[in-house]
């Protein structure tokens, strides 16, 4: 299967049908539209012109770095096309070090522990860092 990656060319159309497509939440155009604006770095696997996948970076750029959003389309799924997504964020970033370290983080969707751990990354909590959390928003009235 030929898997072609392409860099920064997401459109706000393309990651929110394939947020649905592969079983995300919807997000409205304007904020879709606005995350990919605001994001770092992104990546998008095309098979025969067809986008099957997406990930996207982003943070400060510098010391923090945080995957977000990687998708793959479920027929895709178990043939390598997450990990060159997810590899391909990686040097990204470790190309733009402007030091000699960086975090890079993300959440995992629960069960996908196993796909993340095989690149490299580890749970938290762990024996140097507590548990990772957050707190969703909703806009002020």
């Amino acid at each position: 299967m030929n898997i072609e990656l392409k860099e920064n060319t997401l459109t706000p159309e393309e990651f929110i049908r394939l947020r649905v497509d592969a079983g995300a939440m919807e997000v409205p155009y304007a904020q879709a539209e606005k995350a990919l604006e605001n994001g770092l770095f992104t990546v998008s696997a095309y098979h025969e012109e067809k986008l099957i996948g997406m990930g996207r970076l982003v943070g400060d750029g510098s010391m923090y770095w945080y995957i977000q959003d990687v998708a793959v389309l479920p027929e895709y799924q178990r043939k390598g096309i997450g990990s060159a997504i997810v590899e391909r964020l990686i040097s990204h970033a470790q190309g733009s070090l402007t030091a000699p370290w960086a975090s890079i983080g993300l959440t995992a969707r629960k069960g996908k522990e196993p796909f993340y751990e095989k690149l490299g990354f580890t749970r938290l909590p762990n024996d140097g860092c507590g548990a990772g959390m957050r707190k969703g928003i909703t806009a002020s009235e």
